[in-house]
């Protein structure tokens, strides 16, 4: 598993010994970073459900200010740890070791909002639409949130006045759904 773009390209990361972990593939992410395009240069990224930290590593090669990256395992947790350290900017993230719903109410509580939100929820977790309602809670005004999914899953949408149905990107089994966030902080 390499890092696919940015200041870090073609660096290795640790690739997890466990098959609990289902990292998002390179071809996934080149096409989640050129669906975020300019937006990512400065960003605030949080990526919830990290597992091995890949996508907040690349995140951070292709100039992300910061990146808060959520795992709740422990041993994948040591992984993104390490593989932070491989990535080249070790000190730009955060890791976070709780479920995602206690993680997304901690970041609330620190008053944290992210120009990107990403959601790389396991498959076998079945529906994640409350913990998709929160994490949109979490995008800043003019920010987006991603939601990798499988294919086949329909995606119940969180219903609010300041989030948009973006495009839905298929790339075999998985799909990106994109949420834009609307609004202005003077309109909170």
């Amino acid at each position: 598993m390499r890092i696919t773009g940015g200041q870090s390209r073609g660096r290795r990361l640790k690739r997890p010994r466990a098959a609990r972990l289902r990292p998002t593939s390179s071809r996934v992410r080149e096409a989640l970073f050129d669906i975020l395009g300019a937006r990512i240069r400065g960003a605030l990224f949080l990526d919830l459900f990290a597992g091995t930290g890949a996508v907040g590593i690349e995140a951070l090669s292709r100039g992300a200010q910061s990146a808060v990256l959520v795992e709740t395992d422990p041993l994948a947790v040591h992984l993104i740890e390490a593989n932070l350290s491989l990535g080249g900017r070790p000190a730009a993230g955060e890791v976070v070791p709780l479920p995602a719903r206690a993680a997304v109410a901690a970041l609330r509580r620190r008053g944290l909002r992210f120009s990107v939100v990403f959601l790389d929820p396991p498959y076998a977790a079945g529906p994640v639409a409350e913990v998709l309602r929160a994490a949109a809670g979490l995008v800043a005004p003019g920010g987006v949130l991603v939601l990798e999914h499988r294919s086949q899953t329909s995606v119940d949408l969180p219903a609010s006045p300041w989030l948009r149905p973006g495009r839905v990107y298929r790339y075999g089994d998985t799909s990106l759904t994109v949420l834009h966030r609307l609004g202005t902080p003077e309109e909170e």
